[in-house]
């Protein structure tokens, strides 16, 4: 098997012992296994690139349990990430992963601990004959890309499974800053703006002017109302779905867990609380599903916003027509046409124009004759305005 490809190799079912560690370092890589004590063929290995700062860890085993029944092998990535990536033989036959039941009671635990810990099953494949036994779970969405089941390492006869870990590097932090409207005085807003005196001061002056009178009015008193916050970077978010009383609830849970594991709480109470914290998540996401359908029609911001959180990834632009119709596939051309479509705002020539008779040019326009424009007209056309919409150059807000 070629590893030059790979970052990281994991085997299980191993037969080494200390005999064989100088046959079995490969090259580049940092070799981390564990195995039972007297006993060959339950050990676990993990392959690690060099240039991977990482350590071993020794996590304390669970009330009640003995460590040396699970072999199981533990690194920490020298970044501070809370992503879990965990993978394996589990040796669970007689569970249903699209059904998500299991027949035996240790099975169901199982289950249970994946639901407690919020972690996602990903392979779909059977790794041996028909069973489903080797596992990957992770604790974040879009984190395991690319699985593929399929082939063997030597005379194993479990299924090899290849997957790709996304890996978000660190994006610059924003400074992007927006009008906080929760925050504002609109009392004080309503106040200043009636304050100004409009008729006196656009009188007898044209429309380009009388604008730019307004707008050095109103954006004085905007900033004065309105407070402006800094956008934050996903990192720092968290689901929409999860509010802050929600979070409060998770919080209490992992208490309830802390006090179960030193021996303070009986195991059916904190069986309890799990299952009222699964079902009050559940309901929270349900109920954000439902309001992002009702809403989509009005404002679609809030859809879109949903799905780009879930994204780990910057994706690419996707396919383009360009003005023949023909499919732009290549990623300079998608450049040079999108680059061409925003410059065209501004180089656009204007449509050729009749030049005005020479009646028309020494007609005078009255003011009884001049086109007025109704109060009820801007009412009309400020009522179609978007707010959802972002302000412009001339930073207004619809």
């Amino acid at each position: 098997m070629p590893l030059e490809r790979y970052d990281t190799v994991a085997i299980t079912e191993t037969w080494w012992d200390e005999s064989y560690d100088w046959r079995v370092a490969i090259e580049s890589y940092k070799l981390f296994r564990k195995g039972r004590r007297g006993r060959r063929g339950v050990g676990v290995a993990l392959y690690v690139k060099e240039w991977i700062e990482c350590e071993e860890m020794s996590p304390k085993p669970s009330v009640g349990t003995d460590e040396e029944v699970v072999e199981s092998l533990w690194l920490k990535v020298a970044w501070r990430l809370q992503a879990l990536v965990l993978v394996g033989d589990f040796n669970h036959s007689d569970k249903c992963w699209k059904g998500y039941t299991a027949k035996h009671l240790h099975s169901r635990r199982f289950l249970q601990c994946i639901d407690d810990d919020f972690l996602t099953q990903l392979v779909e494949e059977p790794t041996r004959r028909e069973a489903l036994l080797d596992l990957v779970l992770t604790n974040r969405e879009g984190l395991v890309e690319d699985i593929k089941v399929g082939g063997d390492l030597g005379y194993s006869d479990h299924g090899k499974i290849e997957f790709r870990i996304v890996s978000s590097t660190r994006k610059p932090i924003s400074r992007t800053e927006t009008l906080d409207f929760r925050r504002a005085n609109f009392d004080l807003f309503k106040k200043l703006l009636g304050e100004i005196p409009g008729d006196k001061a656009l009188e007898s002056r044209g429309a380009h002017e009388s604008w730019s009178i307004f707008k050095h009015c109103f954006l004085p008193v905007q900033e004065r109302c309105i407070p402006k916050s800094t956008k934050t970077g996903k990192r720092s978010r968290r689901p929409v779905w999860l509010s802050g009383e929600l979070l409060k609830k998770l919080k209490w849970k992992k208490e309830v867990y802390t006090e179960w594991k030193k021996g303070l709480t009986a195991w059916e109470d904190y069986k309890n609380v799990v299952r009222v914290r699964r079902d009050e998540m559940r309901k929270a996401k349900a109920s954000l599903e439902l309001k992002l359908a009702r809403d989509v029609k009005v404002n679609k911001k809030g859809f879109f916003n949903c799905v780009g959180g879930k994204r780990t990834t910057r994706e690419n632009v996707g396919l383009l027509l360009n003005e023949t119709g023909a499919m732009v596939t290549e990623d300079a051309e998608k450049a040079e046409l999108l680059n061409t479509f925003f410059a065209s705002v501004f180089t656009a020539q204007a449509s050729p124009q009749e030049p005005p008779n020479l009646e028309e040019s020494e007609k005078v326009w009255t003011k009884e004759a001049l086109p007025l424009v109704q109060e009820d007209q801007v009412k009309e056309l400020l009522s179609e305005l978007d707010t959802h919409k972002s302000m412009g150059p001339d930073g207004m807000h619809p």
